[in-house]
């Protein structure tokens, strides 16, 4: 697939160089670093975030039986406009 994007001249020039001391094309070694930086994120253990509970017995007893928005109006109520 034929694809265009912008780097950095630096890089390019480097990049060049090298394939040529490689014999290889320019478009391998492009390949071969893309895989390299996919293959590293990929290898990455997501980060797991601990559920966070609280010791209670749920909902008060105003709120029992009500929707969430009528509980997310009362805990923003006196807040902002």
């Amino acid at each position: 697939m034929k694809t265009t994007f912008d780097i950095a001249d630096n890089i390019l020039t480097r990049s060049r160089g090298l394939a040529k001391r490689e014999h290889v094309p320019l478009k391998e070694l492009v390949e071969e670093g893309l895989l390299i930086v996919i293959q590293k994120h990929e290898a990455k253990p997501r980060h797991r975030v601990a559920p966070v509970t609280f010791k209670g017995n749920g909902l008060s007893a105003a709120f029992k039986g009500r929707g969430w928005g009528e509980i997310r109006d009362a805990a923003y109520e006196g807040r902002g406009s």
